[in-house]
C-alpha cells in the first residue's frame, strides 16, 4: 500500500496549479499530512514564497499514513498534468519502492485510463516557514481583472507601485516617458475593499506579479493584500477547494 494516494475530481484544473509551481521553481517539494497536500516553494533569491494547499476534503478519496514529503521536477510534473482532460479524474499515488509518483487519468464517461510516472528526486524537502504578517489593505477582484491590471502595468515598466488612499487602490507604473495609472474602487471593479490604515504604498517587481497571474483560470476571484513597504499577499481560492498563495517581497529604496 502506498503511503500517499489521492483521487482529485477535476484533472484539468490541476494543470493550472502545476503551471504556477513550474513558473517559480525547478523542483517542487510536496508535503502530505492527513489534513492536506501542500507545496511550499521559496524562490532561490527569496523574493517570492509560493504555497499551494489542497485540503483532504477537496479530494474524492484521500489516503495518507502520517506525514510524508518528497520532491519532483516541476517541469516533469507540469508536463504530465497538462495531459488531464475535462472529463478526467486524477489519481495520484506515491510508489517509494520504485521511486515514482504515479498519475492515472481516468475518463468518467468511457472508463479509459492513462498512466504516467514522475520520478521522485533523491532529495528530502526542507521545511519552509510561512509568513504571518498583518497587512493594512485587502482588496478582492475578479481574477480576469487582476490579469488585465498586471498586464497593463507590465507593458509599461519593470516596477509596479500599489497605493491606497481614500478607499481607492491605485496601480502605477512608468518608464522612459511612458506611464500607466489605474484607479480602482469598490464596485469599479473591486468586489471588496477593507483597510485598517488610511494610506499605504509599496513597490513590487512586475515580473514577480506576472508570475502570480498563472492560476487565473483555476479561480474566479483573487485577494490582494499589502501595506507600506511590506510583502504583498496574492491569494486564490481554487475551484473545487484549496488555496494558492503568493508572498511577494517589496522593492525598497
Amino acid at each position: 500500500m502506498p503511503k500517499f494516494r489521492v483521487v482529485y475530481p477535476n484533472a484539468s484544473k490541476m494543470k493550472y496549479i502545476t503551471q504556477a509551481i513550474a513558473k517559480v521553481t525547478d523542483e517542487a517539494p510536496i508535503y502530505v499530512t492527513p489534513e492536506a497536500v501542500e507545496v511550499k516553494v521559496l524562490s532561490p533569491d527569496k523574493s517570492m514564497l509560493t504555497i499551494v494547499r489542497i485540503p483532504a476534503t477537496a479530494f474524492e478519496e484521500f489516503e495518507a499514513e502520517g506525514e510524508e514529503s518528497f520532491m519532483v521536477a516541476s517541469t516533469d510534473l507540469n508536463r504530465v498534468m497538462r495531459r488531464g482532460g475535462r472529463n478526467d479524474v486524477l489519481e495520484m499515488k506515491l510508489d517509494r519502492e520504485h521511486g515514482v509518483l504515479e498519475a492515472v487519468f481516468r475518463d468518467r464517461k468511457t472508463g479509459v485510463e492513462r498512466v504516467f510516472q514522475v520520478e521522485v528526486l533523491p532529495k528530502t524537502p526542507e521545511p519552509v516557514p510561512e509568513l504571518n504578517l498583518e497587512l493594512g489593505v485587502v482588496v478582492k477582484m475578479l481574477s480576469e481583472d487582476y490579469r488585465g491590471i498586471v498586464g497593463d502595468a507590465k507593458s509599461i515598466g519593470e516596477e509596479v507601485v500599489l497605493s491606497f488612499e481614500d478607499g481607492k487602490l491605485t496601480v502605477y507604473s512608468s518608464e522612459q516617458q511612458k506611464e500607466y495609472v489605474g484607479v480602482f474602487s469598490e464596485g469599479s471593479p473591486l468586489l471588496y475593499v477593507y483597510a485598517t490604515v488610511d494610506k499605504a504604498r509599496a513597490s513590487y517587481s512586475v515580473d514577480l506579479l506576472s508570475a502570480t497571474v498563472k492560476p487565473v483560470s483555476a479561480s474566479k476571484q483573487v485577494t490582494v493584500s499589502f501595506d507600506t513597504d511590506k510583502p504583498a499577499k496574492i491569494e486564490y481560492e481554487l475551484i473545487g477547494g484549496g488555496q494558492l498563495i503568493y508572498w511577494v517581497v517589496p522593492r525598497v529604496g
